[in-house]
């Protein structure tokens, strides 16, 4: 799978918010406010891996269904990818 400059640039933003929060930390800022940044990141994260897990479903089932292969299992390993991240 290709990597598009938008998930990269996802991703780059998910590590600054990490660096704020490490910087946050450093600085003895508010728990609440520590907490309320890491949640912002996971769920960041969370909807990176289901742009990522999505975009390679897409590209395994058109390749699959030109080769006349069964989609159904891709599509079940792509929930088990959601779910595990989870």
């Amino acid at each position: 799978m290709q990597y598009d400059d938008q998930i990269k640039n996802r991703v780059k933003r998910i590590e600054g918010q990490l660096r704020g929060v490490l910087r946050m930390m450093e600085q003895q800022d508010n728990c609440k406010d520590v907490i309320t940044q890491l949640s912002a990141a996971r769920t960041a994260i969370d909807r990176a891996i289901g742009v990522i897990v999505s975009a390679n479903l897409v590209e395994c089932v058109q390749k699959a269904g030109q080769n006349g292969e069964d989609t159904e299992s891709l599509v079940k390993e792509a929930v088990n990818l959601l779910v595990k991240s989870r």
